[in-house]
């Protein structure tokens, strides 16, 4: 493995082995499988950018936070939306800061300022002193004292166009970017890249085979205590058993958007805020927003049978 520093002073190993990710990432407060270890393992190693898809809540965003805590290597993040541009996500020109440096050229007059003036102000107009480097610009153009490439998150990426998508496309296939005024950044050292997906809609493929792919699963039970476990330290062990055994039950009733690992981690929060040691009916029904976000899946969980649900989780707990 080779060694470099990270932001925090420590060196960073590259990993050698998917082992090292899972312990990397564990060690970051993040539980990987085996198949999530291997996936990351392979995008770091063969420096292609990892495609994570699966329902909302279950931690692929989280992915991309534990890389950077562990690596050491900056954040860089691109929410995607309905309707995102270059603008919003490569570059822009600071309009109003330009328009300031053209009025106090001014101030020299025009029997003092010569053509060669002009053209300079010119120049100095669309240089890098007034570029507004939005994400993608930032992870791919190096920066002075960088010794470790950055973490950049494309997130929900199947909420942007398909015109973005070909632009990612041209992007990542080559990690540079074009600005017409001053020329192509070039990554030395690549970014490592994680994009996300809900699956709100298809992804065109020719952007999944840019990628390696790796479905992310609801975590099984023993893995997802563990997680609560982990993130919520004040909830006790027989809690944690069953807040996770009454949240796979949920996920069995249908819902219009179940709940995932991120609920399961809000819900443990509520309950244990509230003091609660033993899940019950009482307390379900009083902490139900922490799990179900649509007023129907509310109603159809309060309208189960409450009691079987908890004895059930009692009994795993």
């Amino acid at each position: 493995m080779t060694a470099t520093p990270s932001a925090g002073g420590v060196p960073f190993a590259r990993p050698a082995t998917p082992d090292d990710v899972r312990r990397g990432l564990e060690a970051c407060g993040y539980l990987a499988d085996e198949g999530l270890s291997t996936a990351v393992y392979l995008a770091m190693t063969l420096r292609r950018p990892l495609f994570l898809e699966g329902e909302p809540g279950g931690g692929k965003t989280e992915v991309a936070n534990a890389l950077s805590r562990w690596t050491g290597g900056e954040l860089v993040r691109l929410q995607c939306y309905e309707g995102i541009d270059v603008s919003q996500a490569v570059y822009e020109w600071d309009f109003s800061r330009q328009l300031l440096h053209l009025r106090a050229a001014e101030l020299d007059g025009p029997d003092r300022r010569g053509p060669e003036s002009s053209r300079a102000v010119e120049d100095e107009l669309f240089s890098e002193r007034f570029l507004v480097r939005r994400p993608l610009l930032r992870a791919i153009a190096d920066s002075p004292g960088r010794l470790v490439p950055p973490v950049l998150i494309i997130d929900e990426v199947d909420r942007a166009d398909d015109e973005f998508e070909a632009f990612l496309l041209e992007v990542l296939a080559d990690y540079s970017i074009t600005v017409p005024e001053l020329g192509t950044f070039r990554a030395a050292d690549p970014p490592v890249v994680v994009l996300t997906s809900n699956r709100t809609r298809d992804v065109h493929d020719a952007l999944k085979r840019r990628c390696l792919y790796h479905w992310v699963e609801h975590p099984e039970f023993e893995r997802e205590v563990a997680i609560v476990r982990l993130k919520v330290p004040e909830v006790g062990e027989r809690l944690a058993r069953q807040v996770t055994a009454a949240v796979q039950a949920i996920r069995e009733m249908g819902l219009y958007k179940a709940p995932g690992v991120a609920e399961t981690i809000d819900w443990a929060h509520a309950l244990a805020a509230l003091g609660t040691t033993e899940l019950d009916e009482s307390a379900i029904v009083r902490t139900l927003g922490s799990i179900a976000k649509y007023r129907e899946d509310v109603e159809r969980v309060a309208g189960a049978d409450l009691g079987r649900l908890v004895q059930e989780a009692v009994r795993r707990g």
